[in-house]
């Protein structure tokens, strides 16, 4: 009888406690054991009491929550949506969201010939050292491919695009506040360059993955947004210059680039599944004839042919005579005919030609177009000139992104295979004007040989070309590529 009693009195006990648990656990009020009344006030304290320890965790999951809200539109969770759609609305909304990358990357890099005279008229500093804020800038664009290429491919496309379009209009607000070389090398050299770099390949590969046959295309409405980007970021400066000053004109860019940064942010959607697995680089292409032969050609013309984006307008006023103004719309007249020049020659070559076929001859006629700049002598000429290099060279920044991406057959390595191909030509873009630069200043000032050096790398660079087509189709010129 009296073991009974006890295990009657400890199912009892053990009752009240679950229930008491409950009651807590339900309400977080105090626990009320009348057996226990002296800890009853020690209780309630401690329920009452947040810790420091509970406030940084509530703090790290609102900090955390916050990071996946921004993030949230992630290919992390997509499964494979097969075939390329090859246009429809969702597709063109990705080229023409691309444009707009390109607009607020490349197109403030090709405004660079504004800088490149407020800092060299303005500042008095010597035109090779600022060569080198510009050419940074170009490095950044494209050599951090190699990196934001695997984020692309591995599902992290916003965790890289979106904080590169905060660096990149951040680097412009500091270039506003600049007075000094290694401040404007850090803002806008660095800090510009490194954003746009964050940005550039995954939405390159983005938008490749969209299409199939109209892929030059395609690439050619993103990539003219170096274009528009040309037109409207000088223009803003020839207009606000001499009204609100330097300073806040370069304000003026930088809010401009956050709005449209914020607005394809929001449009771009990564369509295939991310590929978890794989190295960084996929170094095994560089052992692939027609991929490493195609990059040692564009690496070459991209050593040359940047260098008239950054010098015509100095040239327009240190050889021609020619006003401000005029030499302002001379870089105006050489950016926007790249409109013209990326999207016709992309069109027929994805109805004709392929893209390979068009580059090879848009790349030596540009060539030639350089060796001809010595003979410019006065503002029509210069006009001329400006109008046919724009068009030749913008056929080749159109096109040569489609032909990188054709050598490319799984579409899940193109985020990694066009970065790695994107540093090679960022190297060529990094070394060539600042190179110009430094003869022109050893000639006293004279262009000829800085004219001579870019078209010579060009027509080498467009030489290797032909030999990259030859190991892909051999002799046969009939072959669509």
């Amino acid at each position: 009888m009296s073991a009974n009693r006890d295990v009657e009195k400890a199912t009892i006990s053990e009752f009240g406690e679950a229930n008491a648990e409950r009651h807590h656990d339900a309400s977080y009020a105090s626990i009320r054991v009348p057996s226990r009344p002296a800890s009853q006030h020690e209780e309630e304290e401690i329920e009452r009491i947040s810790t420091n320890a509970s406030r940084a965790s509530r703090t790290k999951k609102s900090v955390i929550g916050l990071a996946k809200t921004i993030t949230a539109r992630s290919n992390a969770s997509v499964i494979h949506p097969g075939p390329p759609p090859d246009g429809g609305t969702k597709a063109w909304v990705q080229a023409f969201m691309g444009h707009f990358v390109i607009f607020n990357t490349w197109g403030m890099i090709a405004t660079f010939g504004v800088f490149q005279q407020y800092y060299t008229l303005d500042l008095g500093l010597e035109p090779s050292a600022v060569s080198w804020i510009g050419s940074f800038q170009m490095l950044g664009h494209f050599s951090l491919g190699m990196l934001t290429g695997r984020l692309f491919d591995a599902g992290y496309f916003y965790w890289s695009v979106i904080p590169g379009m905060l660096v990149s209009c951040l680097g412009m607000f500091m270039t506003s506040l600049c007075t000094k070389y290694w401040q404007i090398f850090l803002a806008q050299g660095v800090m510009n360059g490194v954003g746009n770099g964050m940005q550039f390949a995954p939405v390159l590969g983005l938008v490749s993955t969209y299409f199939a046959k109209n892929r030059s295309v395609a690439l050619a409405i993103m990539a003219s947004g170096s274009a528009t980007g040309g037109l409207v970021y000088p223009t803003i400066a020839r207009q606000l210059v001499p009204r609100i000053g330097f300073p806040w004109t370069v304000r003026v860019m930088a809010f401009m680039m956050l709005a449209v940064g914020v607005c394809y942010s929001s449009l771009l959607k990564p369509r295939l599944p991310p590929r978890k697995s794989g190295p960084v680089l996929e170094l095994s292409a560089f052992r692939e004839m027609p991929y490493s032969v195609f990059l040692m050609g564009v690496f070459l013309i991209a050593l040359g042919q940047y260098f008239a984006f950054y010098y015509i307008s100095s040239f327009a006023i240190d050889i021609l005579g020619l006003p401000y103004a005029t030499s302002i719309n001379i870089l105006l007249v050489l950016n926007g005919v790249g409109v013209l020049g990326r999207i016709v020659p992309s069109y027929f070559a994805d109805k004709y030609t392929g893209p390979y076929n068009i580059l090879i001859p848009f790349c030596f006629v540009s060539a030639f177009v350089l060796y001809f700049w010595p003979l410019v002598n006065s503002e029509p000429s210069l006009y001329a000139w400006a109008v046919c290099y724009g068009f030749f060279v913008s056929g080749f920044q159109g096109i040569f992104p489609a032909v990188m991406t054709t050598l490319t057959k799984d579409m899940s390595k193109v985020g990694t295979r066009n970065g790695q191909g994107l540093a090679i030509v960022g190297l060529g873009t990094f070394i060539g004007p600042p190179i110009a630069g430094a003869l022109i200043q050893s000639n006293g000032g004279g262009y000829l040989s800085a004219q001579i050096f870019a078209g010579t790398a060009v027509f080498s660079g467009s030489c290797i070309l032909v030999v990259g087509r030859w190991s892909i189709t051999g002799l046969n010129l009939k072959v669509r590529v």
